[in-house]
């Protein structure tokens, strides 16, 4: 059982964004045409309460993208964004959802981040997203969507280490940063993880 894991595609990481990610939107159209290749797919939402901690404007005299430590966790002070039922924190229009059977939301908790679809960044809490991907007897979790070198790396990351077989498609994912993308690459390769572009993947489908 394979199941497409479709990380944060909102408004707010998409070109006029609060946090806009480089090119997002040039990801949609293939995450769209790949959703039915897929037994199961899955989205996550970043779901941010106003005045979360990891919000620059929360934290006086410090600049967005400066990273502080918080509650003993390195932490990137970002812009406000992703404001739980804001436009922002939707997914993009042009996202097709009909096949979409769950959403998983994260970083509701205003002390801590969280940029994977499974825990939070201090793993102090589970999303659930682990037993529901058991409970449908998935084994490979492929994963697409933003940004690349953060919540798409994370929740690689974790899906490996839930022991799932875990595959980024290189062209339905952008990142923030390319040398953020670069290193995040080299270290899930060493890990176990498969990078593919889609028509590698779809031909093995």
């Amino acid at each position: 059982m394979r199941a497409l894991l479709l990380i944060d595609i909102q408004n707010d990481f998409l070109p006029g964004g609060r946090l806009a990610v480089p090119a997002g939107d040039e990801i949609i159209p293939l995450v769209n045409a790949l959703q039915p290749q897929f037994d199961l797919v899955v989205a996550t939402q970043d779901w941010h309460p106003a005045g979360h901690q990891s919000f620059a404007s929360c934290h006086a005299g410090r600049a967005q993208f400066e990273q502080i430590d918080l509650h003993g966790l390195p932490q990137v002070l970002w812009p406000d964004h992703c404001t739980q039922a804001s436009n922002g924190a939707a997914l993009a229009p042009a996202l097709r959802t009909e096949r979409i059977e769950a959403i998983f939301r994260k970083g509701m908790n205003p002390e801590i981040d969280s940029y994977s679809a499974f825990f939070d960044n201090g793993h102090r809490k589970s999303t659930g997203l682990t037993d529901y991907l058991r409970g449908r007897s998935v084994t490979d979790v492929i994963v697409a969507g933003l940004a690349a070198d953060y919540c798409v790396y994370y929740s690689a990351l974790d899906a490996l280490a839930a022991g799932f077989a875990t595959t980024v498609i290189t062209d339905a994912v952008r990142a923030i940063s390319a040398e953020g993308w670069a290193a995040a690459q080299t270290d899930l390769t060493a890990k176990g993880a498969r990078l593919l572009a889609s028509p590698a993947l779809l031909t093995k489908a």
